[in-house]
C-alpha cells in the first residue's frame, strides 16, 4: 500500500538544490556511559547512523516528508534495541501495546494510532490514518481493523517479544509489589522510550512522526504522548516539526510539541530557544524528564533533552551527520 517510486515525486518545478534535513531519536533517560558495553553502545550508533542516513538519502532523491520519516522509523520499529515495534516494552500482563503519530506542516493533516497488538508498523499505520481516512486517531481493535481491511500488515503480539524487555517488566512489577503506594509509584527508568524523526524535504515541507511501545508494566489501557498531536508529535511550516520522547504524562499535560512551534510563531524565538526553554525550563520545573528533536522549514535542528541521555542523530543541510547517546556529546 505504502509502496513508492522515487521518479514519481520529481516534478520538474521542484529545485535539485533545495535544502533536505532530518534528525531522528530512539528514546531519551538514564543513559549512562559506565552502564554500556561498547558493543551496545556500537550497535546503538551503527542503528541510528543506518537510519537517519536511509532518511537523509529518500530526502535527497526528492521523497515527500511524510514517506521519509515513515521510511526512517519502521528502520527503528525492526530493531530490537529500541521501544518501538520489535523490541517494545511489555504491558503489566505481560502484551505490547504500540502507538505511533505523523503530522505534516504543510497541510496541517495528521494521524495517529494509539493501542494497537498486531499491527506490524504502527507508524505505517498512522500515515494509513493521515492519508486514507477521514480521522486523526483511531484506538485498538478498531485501528487494527482499519489497517488489515487496507492491507497493511498483520501479526501475532508475540512478534514483539525480546528477552532484554521482558528482563525489565519482571524487574518493574517487583518494584510495583514492594512500593506501599501501588501501580503507578516507584516508576523507575522503564517509563522512557520512543523513536521518532523530523525532516525538511525537497518540496519545503516539514513533517514530524512518533512511534513507541509505551511504559514498561503499564496497566488500562494506559496511553501516553507519543499518538497524541500537540504533546509527543506537531509539525507547521510556519514554525517547527517536533518529535517527543520522555515521561509521557508531563509532555501531555504541558502539550510540548506545539508549544515549541508556538513560542516560534507567536513570540520569534529561534527554534533552539523555543525548544531549549520547553525542554529545560518548563518541563524541568514540573519535573518531567526526557527531550525533544526539532526542525525548522530553514533546515534548522534542535535536540535538547533534560536527562541523563537521548539516543539521537542528525543531518544537517550541509550533509554534516551527527550520531550521539550522552548528555555530554554535541
Amino acid at each position: 500500500m505504502l509502496s513508492f517510486s522515487i521518479s514519481a515525486f520529481a516534478h520538474e518545478h521542484q529545485s535539485e538544490n533545495a535544502p533536505v534535513a532530518i534528525a531522528i531519536h530512539g528514546g531519551a533517560g538514564t543513559i549512562l556511559k559506565s552502564s554500556m558495553t561498547p558493543e551496545k553502545e556500537a550497535a546503538y550508533k551503527a542503528t541510528l547512523e543506518q537510519a537517519v542516513k536511509h532518511g537523509y538519502s529518500l530526502l535527497k532523491q526528492g521523497v515527500p516528508g511524510e514517506q521519509a520519516v515513515v521510511e526512517t522509523i519502521k528502520l527503528l520499529e525492526q530493531s530490537p534495541l529500541f521501544n518501538a515495534g520489535v523490541g517494545a516494552v511489555y504491558t503489566f500482563d505481560g502484551k505490547h501495546e504500540l502507538d505511533a503519530s505523523i503530522m505534516h506542516g504543510g497541510t496541517k493533516n495528521a494521524g495517529a494510532v494509539a493501542g494497537v497488538t498486531t499491527i506490524k508498523s504502527p507508524i505505517e499505520a498512522a500515515l494509513l490514518v493521515m492519508e486514507s481516512s477521514p480521522h486523526v486517531m483511531l484506538s485498538g481493535k478498531g485501528a487494527e481493523q482499519y489497517a488489515a481491511e487496507n492491507g497493511l500488515e498483520q501479526v501475532d503480539n508475540t512478534m514483539f517479544d525480546t528477552e532484554f524487555r521482558k528482563h525489565a517488566l519482571d524487574k518493574a512489577k517487583a518494584r510495583m509489589a514492594q512500593a506501599s503506594a501501588g501501580y503507578g509509584s516507584q516508576q523507575g527508568n522503564e517509563r522512557f522510550g520512543t523513536v521518532g524523526a523530523v525532516v525538511l524535504d525537497k518540496q519545503g515541507n516539514i513533517v514530524a512522526g512518533t512511534s513507541t511501545g509505551g511504559m514498561t508494566a503499564k496497566r488500562y489501557g494506559r496511553i501516553g504522548d507519543s499518538p497524541i498531536i500537540g504533546a509527543g508529535t506537531y509539525a507547521d511550516n510556519e514554525s517547527c516539526a517536533v518529535s517527543a520522547t520522555g515521561h509521557g504524562e508531563f509532555f501531555i499535560r504541558y502539550h510540548v510539541a506545539a508549544d515549541i512551534c508556538a513560542r516560534m510563531k507567536y513570540q520569534g524565538l529561534s527554534l533552539s530557544e523555543a525548544a531549549g526553554k520547553v525542554v529545560n525550563d518548563i518541563l524541568v520545573e514540573a519535573k518531567g524528564d526526557g527531550g525533544v528533536i526539532a526542525i525548522d522549514s530553514a533546515g534548522n535542528i534542535a535536540m535538547p533533552f533534560n536527562s541523563k541521555g537521548m539516543y539521537r542523530a542528525s543531518i544537517s543541510t550541509d550533509g554534516d551527520v551527527t550520531v550521539a547517546i550522552y548528555k555530554d556529546a554535541l
